[in-house]
């Protein structure tokens, strides 16, 4: 059984305790000569670096990477990154433990994520946009391929059940959009949010961590995609030609340039949202992902490669570092639910009834702001840090 999480070890800590061999590999210094065992050790709170000095050579063949291992070592500090100097590696048996403690996952419940993700499409007023999600997100080969793959390797929602999360997300976001800009067509946007990453689902493998496939190195998930709402369109009689040319252009462009990825780019309204409110969501998990990690120190993250900075940690700016110091007699702190109110929780929050200036701007306003548009517009809003204890895999 696993009994320390990476997100929980501290400098000079001992160490006994179960990890998935990420990366595995045998260096040598060029100056001088001297070899090592070098790995990447995660769970599913994060990843740690660790090395071996002595008497690896025998050990080294026993196990490969994405097993399991029993190590025992101590954290240390270099260059400011936590690691782990080892001292033993035993491979494990699969009684010995649960590959939920090593794989990252949604803080969701996933058959939840499911269930509004199918209220979206049953809501629906096309009848033929209707019909070809219904027969993607029910179809057996595919539903439990959407219920676990992440959204990505690294840059965003990269974790078990991350794809679901994220067309989740994005669902709740158009809402207010297309409720914001009546000239959009809501359903075609709906249409583009559930389809635009469906080649995730065979693109990455994500079964004792996350790489691209053959099919996905060599073809990449927008050809899958778009290959895969083609065959799904093809099945439903007398499909309108030009709906499923707007559909495909929602998926083909939906990464917004030629630059990132795209063989065309936005050109209709939907596909213009869709790509944006997609970025939005994806920035955002990255954003979130960074500040929920421990590297870097109290005051700035660690570089985000994908966002290509740093990011600075805010908390202390709202309140000083004294939950007291925020004296607006409008405002309720509470420094123990702080992020979780700025990162909100899956369902709607209620909204507390407005006191003094707040309840007469309201009132002068004729009321239109009981409720942010955030709270008003999304149903959906993501987690705080992941709670090691409940998750199964990010």
């Amino acid at each position: 059984m696993k009994t320390h999480f990476i997100c929980d070890l501290q400098d000079g800590q001992g160490v006994a305790t179960l990890f998935l061999v990420r990366e595995k590999e045998v260096r040598t210094s060029s100056r001088s000569g001297k070899s090592w065992l070098e790995l990447d050790l995660v769970d599913r709170t994060g990843r740690i670096s660790a090395k071996m000095w002595d008497n690896f050579a025998v050990i080294a063949v026993t196990f490969e990477r994405d097993d399991v291992v029993h190590v025992r070592g101590r954290v240390k500090l270099y260059n400011g990154q936590k690691e782990l100097m080892l001292e033993q590696i035993i491979p494990a048996v699969e009684r010995d433990y649960d590959l939920a403690d090593f794989l990252a996952h949604t803080k969701y419940d996933v058959e939840k994520l499911y269930v509004d993700l199918r209220a979206a499409i049953a809501a629906m007023k096309n009848p033929w946009l209707k019909r070809l999600l219904t027969s993607v997100v029910e179809d057996p080969e595919i539903s439990p391929k959407l219920k676990r793959a992440p959204a990505a390797m690294t840059m965003h929602h990269a974790f078990i059940g991350g794809l679901l999360e994220h067309v989740v997300s994005l669902i709740g976001l158009a809402r207010g959009v297309a409720d914001h800009y009546k000239e959009l067509d809501a359903d075609l946007l709906l249409a583009g949010i559930v389809l635009h990453d469906i080649g995730k689902i065979d693109e990455l493998c994500y079964g004792r961590g996350i790489d691209y496939t053959t099919q996905g190195r060599l073809l990449g998930h927008i050809t899958i995609g778009a290959a895969l709402v083609r065959e799904k369109i093809r099945a439903i009689p007398n499909f309108p030609a030009e709906l499923a040319l707007l559909v495909e252009h929602l998926i083909l462009s939906h990464h917004g340039s030629y630059e990132f990825g795209s063989p065309s780019l936005p050109q209709t309204r939907e596909a213009v949202a869709l790509h944006f409110l997609d970025d939005l969501d994806s920035k955002m998990g990255a954003i979130r992902a960074t500040l929920d990690s421990s590297e870097g120190n109290a005051d700035w993250t660690a570089r985000n490669p994908s966002l290509r900075r740093s990011l600075l940690r805010t908390e202390k700016f709202y309140t000083g570092d004294d939950p007291k110091a925020c004296s607006d007699a409008n405002v309720e702190y509470d420094a123990a639910r702080s992020g979780e109110a700025s990162q909100g929780s899956p369902e709607q929050p209620s909204a507390k009834p407005a006191q003094g200036a707040v309840a007469r701007n309201a009132a002068a306003l004729g009321d239109q702001g009981g409720t942010s548009p955030q709270t008003t517009f999304t149903g959906f809003h993501p987690p705080s840090a992941p709670d090691k204890k409940n998750n199964e895999s990010s």
